[in-house]
């Protein structure tokens, strides 16, 4: 059994990255699983190092236990969304949850660049941390509302896209 924690950059009920994740998830073939990350987490304060939330705790079980990493994403303001980027901290501290991990980026947003710029930002640290990134194929989806139908199911070429990102994802992981 391969498990992928999976990282939503985005709390937000209906948000177009969690549609994405679900389409991501559809797709993977049998024997891999994912397994969702709560990013509704303290703000990091070196304080609490030495007497750890329950929720940045469980969150770090996860990552530990998993044998790949994907972030799905949308981007503000040309940037990383707070709520990931405290995650991430968290999850380095005390002790990197994520060395040596694969991970792979994507992300979802209506604007026409497709997360690029935040994606960008995120590989930088990605590597930072010892991970092993998937450099390719680069998952950026862009237009979204338009490509997710009623039930957020995309389909199509687009459908094809999300099978190939995944199919080449579990074979990074694979490699690891």
């Amino acid at each position: 059994m391969i498990k992928i924690a999976v990282f939503v950059g985005s709390l937000r009920k209906d948000s177009l990255n969690k549609k994405l994740a679900h389409n991501l998830e559809s797709l993977l073939p049998d024997g891999v699983v994912f397994e969702y990350v709560d990013l509704n987490l303290p703000l990091l304060n070196q304080d609490m190092e030495h007497n750890l939330p329950e929720s940045v705790k469980a969150m770090k079980a996860i990552v530990e236990s998993a044998d790949g990493v994907l972030f799905v994403m949308p981007e503000y303001n040309r940037g990383i969304p707070g709520v990931l980027k405290n995650a991430i901290d968290w999850a380095t501290r005390p002790g990197n949850s994520f060395s040596g991990k694969p991970v792979g980026v994507g992300g979802a947003t209506d604007g026409a660049i497709g997360t690029a710029v935040a994606q960008s930002t995120l590989r930088h640290i990605v590597g930072y941390l010892g991970m092993h990134l998937m450099g390719q194929p680069e998952l950026y989806f862009n237009f979204a509302s338009k490509k997710l139908g009623e039930n957020g199911e995309v389909t199509g070429e687009d459908k094809e896209r999300l099978q190939k990102y995944v199919d080449s994802f579990v074979g990074h992981i694979k490699k690891f």
